[in-house]
């Protein structure tokens, strides 16, 4: 990890080294991906098989019945225990999220309403061994009311993952398919003689799941994630009174998810970040996935050094990050009434009590905005996997009144066919 030095003069050239790593277009990448997509809408179930079997060594997509029970009766009833509290705390929080329908009448005896409905069908991106990742996204599925619910989760070798599976039968998904990157979107985006396309993809995965939905959402086959759900990201903003190792951990804990992951803390204090480097070079090697973690920090990896808070925050806001950890002794002035300057961020981990790691555990959503895209994002909710229809239905009284304004507004426009529409039924109400 480096060590990067701003100053108010500075400070967004150098961030912009940070920034451009993300915003670089990987062409490469996304030819691979063209060609993917390309072959499963040509060749279907054949061409998921084959991407399965090169990249998965499984010859099976569809887990029977007895398959996916059989590895829930693996679990411990430990960690059967952790998940189902889990999935309660989940289901407890994004509850509030549910939209009511909203209702107007006016003077008029117009009636108005916008009324909220579950899309019909939902796929869930899962990597195969995080169950977490399967109960926040399918939950909150299951309380929009959404009726067919896909886990599309690979199976390495046909060994199935049974946390992930018992998550996904808490949350009454009906359809599990083990296919993966970006051969499973394309085949959920068009469908195959075996696998019925869905409305929307959500789910975070590697940079070839991320450009294959956005790529297949620009044409319009599912929905647009108002988010990017790439890469992982972390800034974490420390003064002396937090503690080296837990910093070091948590930026090991992101590190650990995948190459790409952009790790940064960010201080004023030369001799905090000096530490937190020590530490990390020392603590890396005794992790299982080190080399992930080695290869991350190195192309990803800063720490920066600041003169004042107003710079902290100015960075903060450009980087964008999908999560925030705050451990400074006066964390409070920042969240109390959100800090204007803390307005691009998809998760806050604050306070020295408060960790990003156990935030991925609930209650709160951990399929956040990446790539920048918190600046325009927050993360998956429940409306996400609902649609809202407008209905309007005007009185005779009505109709009198608002023909009026809409008549002249048409002629303004020159659309003479909408100003016609409007004179012809405005006949009714005289």
């Amino acid at each position: 990890m480096r060590i990067l030095k701003i100053n108010k003069s500075n400070y967004q050239r150098v961030l912009k080294k940070i920034t451009s790593i993300r915003e670089k277009h990987d062409y490469k990448t996304e030819n691979i991906v063209k060609k993917i997509i390309d072959d499963v809408k040509k060749n279907g179930d054949a061409a998921l098989v084959k991407y399965e079997k090169k990249f998965n060594q499984n010859n099976k997509i569809f887990p029977s019945r007895d398959r996916i029970n059989k590895s829930i009766r693996t679990l411990s009833p430990k960690l059967k225990t952790a998940i189902k509290e889990t999935y309660n705390r989940i289901i407890a929080w994004h509850k509030l999220q549910k939209k009511k329908d909203i209702y107007l009448k006016d003077k008029f005896g117009n009636k108005f309403r916008y009324v909220n409905k579950p899309l019909k069908s939902a796929a869930i991106y899962c990597p195969g061994n995080l169950p977490s990742t399967a109960l926040m996204n399918c939950a909150l599925a299951q309380i929009a009311g959404v009726k067919r619910i896909v886990l599309c989760t690979p199976s390495t070798k046909g060994e199935l993952n049974g946390s992930v599976m018992y998550a996904a039968k808490l949350c009454e998904v009906t359809e599990i398919v083990n296919i993966s990157g970006a051969s499973a979107i394309a085949a959920l985006s068009y469908g195959t003689k075996k696998i019925h396309p869905v409305d929307i993809i959500t789910g975070p995965g590697s940079k070839y799941v991320a450009i294959a939905k956005r790529i297949l959402s620009s044409k319009n086959l599912i929905a647009q994630e108002r988010m990017f759900a790439g890469e992982s990201e972390i800034v974490c903003w420390c003064d002396n009174s937090a503690s080296p190792d837990e910093i070091a951990y948590a930026l090991l804990a992101q590190s650990e998810h995948s190459e790409g992951v952009l790790s940064v803390m960010i201080s004023k204090d030369l001799k905090l970040i000096k530490k937190v480097q020590k530490k990390i070079n020392l603590l890396v090697n005794s992790l299982p996935r080190r080399e992930i973690i080695k290869k991350s920090l190195s192309k990803y990896g800063f720490f920066i050094h600041a003169n004042t808070d107003k710079e902290i925050l100015d960075s903060i806001e450009i980087l964008s990050p999908e999560h925030l950890e705050l451990q400074t002794k006066d964390y409070k002035k920042y969240i109390t009434k959100l800090n204007p300057k803390l307005n691009n961020i998809g998760s806050i981990a604050a306070g020295p009590f408060s960790s990003m790691a156990l935030s991925d555990y609930g209650p709160m959503q951990h399929s956040l905005p990446t790539g920048g895209s918190a600046r325009y994002a927050g993360g998956l909710n429940v409306g996400d996997f609902c649609k809202y229809i407008s209905v309007n239905e005007l009185s005779k009284k009505g109709l009198k009144f608002l023909s009026k304004s809409g008549y002249i507004l048409a002629e303004e426009e020159k659309l003479k066919g909408h100003s016609l529409s409007i004179k012809t039924k405005a006949l009714r109400s005289s």
